[in-house]
Order: C-alpha cells, then structure tokens, then sequence
C-alpha cells in the first residue's frame, strides 16, 4: 500500500515529486525517496519516516530542465523501515521504484548473488533492479532488457524504473498493484493513485494487469499479452478526497472492498503448492512450546478467538484468549513452554505491548501478528508476522480484521505441518480453501444493493443480538462491535447456544438478531436457537447459504465447501450492514465519535 509518483518534462522536478509524495503519503510513511536524471545526471535522496523528513534532506538540490524523475512514499513489507531499505533502490547505474511483493524475489537474489550482485537491502525489490542491469551487461537494449526483466517476476507490482542507459526514459509495469499515465501536453506524469496529478494533468490512463512499456519526451508506448496497444486516456478528476477514496463514500468503504485484494497480499509468498512457510520465523521459536497464548484487544482479540478455535481443532495446541487490558492485572500463571502471541493493528496498542512486555519478563518466547513493521509490539517481540493490509484510515477496522484472522489460519497450518499433527490430505484441503479467500471477500453489487434496501428497516428498536457458533461466535462478536462503533447502536454478540442462560429474556419485535447461519458448521444447532428467537417475536435477518422461513429477511451467501470461506463472506455483510446502518443515520462513518485508530495510553 505504498505510494508512486514519476515525472517527464522540463519542470522542477523535485517539486513535483514531493508534492506527489504528499498527497498519496496516507499510503506509507516508513520512509520516502526520490530519484532524478536531468541533463543525464543522475541523483537520488532517501528519508526514513514523514516526508518532511526527505524535505530537509533533499532542500537545496534542483533540477530544471529536461529530465526524468521517480518518487516512493513507503509502507513496510519486506526489510524494516531504513534508508537501505527505502525506495528508490539502486543499482550500478539504474533506479527503480515498486508497489507490491515480488513473491519469486528470493530465488531471484540467490540466482544474482551466485553471479557476484551485492544486496544493499532486505527488500523484495532491489532484485528489479539487479536483473534490469545484468540484462544489459548481457547485451540487450533497455527496453528488452525491462521486458525480459519482468517476464521473470511472479507476484505484484506496479514499477516504475530509470537509467542513465536510457536518460530521458521512464520504463514502467503493471500487475495486481495500481498504476496510471497522466498528460497535459508534451508532460508525461506517473501515479499509484490520481491524488498524486489532479492539478497537474488533464487526462489520464489507467493501466490494466500485465501491461507495460516506456515513455520518453512526447512518446509513450504501451504493451500487453498481445503486443503494442492503443492508448485511450479519460478526464481526471478535480476532486482530491473523493480521488483518494477511489469515488467511495468512506474510507470504511473503500477498504471493505478492498479486503480480497489485501488478503491476497498477505498470502503472497506464504501459501507453497504443499504447505504455509513463513520466511521471517525461526523454527527454533516453537521448539519447546506445548501451549499458545493469545493476547489482544478489542476487533484484534476477536481475531485470536477466531485463531483459537482454528489452533486447537486442527493443529491441536492448547490456545487460550486474554484480552489485553485483563491480563496485566490478573496476576497470570506463565509457563515458558507457553508461546506468547500478541495480535495489534498498529502495534502501538499500550495494553497490548504491557502484556508482551509482562510475558517476556516470565521468560515466555514472542510472537506478534501486527500491520505495522518496527512498529512498538513487533520491535518488543522475538518473531513477528506481518498481515500486509496496508494503512487503514477508517477507525472501526476491516481489512486489518481480515487480514489478522487469514494469518492466524496459516500459522495454523504451518504449525500443523511442523508438528504433524495435520495429515498432507488436510492440508491439501485447507490449502485450497484459503486460495479461493480472496473470492469469497469480493462485494457483489447486489448484495451491498440488497444490504442497503434492508438497512432502513434497522434503524430502531432496543438493540441487535449478534448470533453464531464456534468460528462464527468471534464473528458476531465482532459485527456487533462494527455496528456500535459507527452506528452508536447498542448491540451483543452471543454464542447462540447461550441465548436461552439469560439473554432471551430480552426477546421481543424490537429485539433485532443478526444470525450467522453457516451450512459447513452447526447449523442445525444454531437454527434451533434462532426459533427459540423468533418464537419469542424476535426479528429474525438470517445470513446464510440456505433460506430459513423463520426469518423476516435473509441475506443468501454463496455455497461453501469450508468455514472460513463461510467466515470470510459473512463478514463483509456484517460490515457493509453497519455501514449502511449508520450511513442512514448520518454519522461520519471514518471518524466515529470517542474513538481513536490506535489506543496508546491505556
């Protein structure tokens, strides 16, 4: 979820980089660089943290004239937030810059080092850069070079890269990351996002995967699958918020539909043909352990109940839940043989990070599962597994929910393999299920048209009751955490079988229950708590693959032959239905009254 900017044309050349960089710095801000050719001269500038930082550094260099530029605002998914690691990444005599995970990347370093290539960094991307340059040491043109270069890359990217081999060149590509091609006369500009050129350039293109090509002072050519292609340009837009939420209402939204694209990132790299493999983790990190504590808060702490279910059902290790905010005051019984897993968006989160610090004070081994690289928590922590969301501007949290509970499932497995308690069969079965995920988390128009119909009829009553049964407990826990944070609607979630200990006592019209229905787990059981529900003039929305007579409205998902493929579904109707609740309501979906992204004091 990074950000790119680049520029051709006779302009101050930093300038618009920078300015760039501002506008899509919501993107990432680890570290930021800028690299320009101007009057063949090539120079470059790299900042860790805000931009303002590569302001300073970068205050007296000019460069007017003729010239080609690039620019990078980072968010960390390879190599920790340093200059080394910050992009542009640079060769002998090249620059490069990219959005995205080049999943092959290590079989491609190890291939470059065997020839003598030195890495400066720990990134995925510095190998562009490296395979461009030996493409030319064996002879090619640079263009041919480029494209031989990312006929190589498996993965995502969208690359921008610049060469005193071709000084008035930029070579660019485009695959599963955003990437367009701006105009306004004889100046050729390049964005992730079109925040970046609204201003600036009146039109634009907007490149589809597997494209590329090159672009050079009044001339740019584009390629596909099937050759050299036309270029159709369309207006930009004016309007910059509304660019930087992609035309969506919220950023809530946008990040709703964007969780298929996320998940896949998390998974890039991870998921092998036979098994889960986690490059950042030490297999000495489990050795010893017989136990896994989960510690968390808030939409986080439903994500380690979703992974303990998951955790003791198949990879057969005793896991157990504390919320964050508890477990430092509960005076808690610690054994080293227990590994210590923290889970936090931000990895800021102050309960959180006094609880790992509790655990490694006890002697426990750590591990955290957070979106935020050298963040508090992943610095803290002896391993740590980051789930690649990008940044999240919307404050009741979605993709980094998603995301959370998608590594959760792999470390699943992963510990399932190595401890063998899963069969090659099983993990075969899950394997697949996990790579139809980012299927399961597309929005269909008639669905979130369906979920907005429905929503003007939940605006009132007493309260939700959120229901469901093992996986689908911590996910009506955490619909109706949606649903309070954005819509100040009072709702609960409930392990359905719980209902008839004191909760339906509550049970009338305006009681409204939002039943999570899986046909893959239990569903004849949670069907007998929910007329236990509607016998009591409870108003019954069912979600669920198979119509249920009882309900007073129902939200068919697809058929699934897994759970979590269930799981992954009914979540996003469970976060599209508090959005449309509250949009109705008027509130400000992104920025709900009381409530902060990140709770760093406690």
């Amino acid at each position: 979820m990074c950000g790119i900017v680049g520029y051709i044309g006779p302009q101050e050349k930093k300038k618009i980089l920078l300015d760039g960089l501002q506008e899509l710095e919501y993107r990432g801000y680890d570290s930021a660089g800028i690299a320009v050719i101007a009057d063949g001269k090539p120079e470059h500038f790299k900042a860790v943290g805000k931009l303002k930082n590569l302001r300073e550094k970068a205050a007296d260099f000019r460069s007017e004239g003729p010239g080609v530029a690039i620019g990078h605002t980072r968010w960390a998914t390879h190599g920790k937030p340093t200059e080394l690691n910050a992009h542009p990444h640079i060769g002998a005599f090249s620059y490069v810059v990219h959005n995205g995970i080049i999943e092959n990347y290590q079989a491609l370093k190890k291939e470059l080092e065997s020839e003598g290539v030195r890495f400066l960094s720990q990134t995925d991307t510095e190998t562009i850069v490296h395979l461009f340059e030996q493409k030319i040491k064996e002879g090619l043109e640079p263009f041919d070079a480029f494209r031989a270069t990312i006929d190589r890359l498996e993965g995502a990217y969208a690359i921008l890269l610049i060469s005193k081999v071709a000084p008035e060149t930029i070579f660019f590509a485009k695959n599963g990351s955003p990437l367009l091609i701006a105009f306004d006369g004889e100046e050729i500009y390049f964005a992730s996002s079109d925040t970046a050129v609204i201003g600036k350039a009146k039109e634009a293109y907007y490149l589809e995967d597997g494209e590329y090509g090159y672009a050079r002072p009044g001339e740019v050519k584009l390629f596909g699958p099937g050759g050299e292609k036309p270029i159709s340009t369309q207006p930009l837009s004016v309007d910059k918020a509304m660019a930087q939420k992609d035309g969506y209402r919220f950023f809530m939204e946008k990040e709703i539909y964007e969780q298929s694209t996320v998940i896949s990132d998390t998974m890039l790299g991870r998921i092998l043909e036979d098994r889960v493999e986690f490059e950042e983790l030490d297999p000495e990190l489990f050795e010893g352990i017989d136990a896994i504590k989960i510690c968390a808060c808030g939409t986080s702490y439903h994500a380690g109940l979703t992974g303990a279910y998951l955790l003791e059902r198949m990879a057969k290790i005793p896991s157990q839940v504390e919320i964050a905010s508890e477990f430092r005051y509960k005076d808690p019984l610690l054994s080293p043989r227990t590994l210590f897993v923290t889970i936090s968006q931000s990895g800021e989160t102050a309960d959180t990070l006094e609880a790992l610090k509790m655990a490694k004070r006890a002697g426990l081994k750590s591990l955290s599962i957070c979106n935020v690289d050298n963040s508090s928590i992943v610095r803290e922590s002896d391993a740590a597994i980051l789930t690649r969301a990008g940044i999240e501007k919307g404050v009741a949290s979605t993709k980094a929910f998603a995301t959370q509970v998608m590594v959760l499932w792999m470390l699943t497995l992963y510990l399932g393999r190595r401890n063998a308690t899963m069969t090659p069969e099983t993990i075969a079965h899950e394997l697949e299920a996990m790579r139809h995920a980012p299927r399961a988390l597309l929005v269909e128009e008639k669905l979130h048209e369906r979920i907005h119909r429905l929503s003007k009829r939940y605006l009132h009553g007493h309260g939700f009751f959120y229901i469901g049964r093992d996986l689908f407990y911590p996910l009506a826990l955490e619909g109706a955490l949606k649903l309070k944070e954005i819509s100040y609607l009072h709702a609960e979630g409930y392990p359905a079988g719980e209902m008839k200990h004191g909760p339906i006592a509550l049970a009338d019209a305006e009681l409204f229950t939002i039943a999570l229905m899986p046909k893959t787990l239990l569903y004849d059981k949670i069907k007998s708590n929910v007329e236990e529900l509607s016998a009591r003039d409870a108003t019954i929305l069912a979600i669920s693959p198979e119509a249920f007579e009882l309900a007073d409205d129902f939200i068919r998902t697809e058929e699934a032959d897994h759970p979590m493929l269930e799981f992954f579904e009914m979540m996003v109707v469970t976060q599209l239905l508090a959005l449309e609740i509250s949009i109705r309501l008027g509130n400000d979906v992104d920025m709900p009254r009381n409530l902060a992204k990140s709770v760093t004091v406690e």
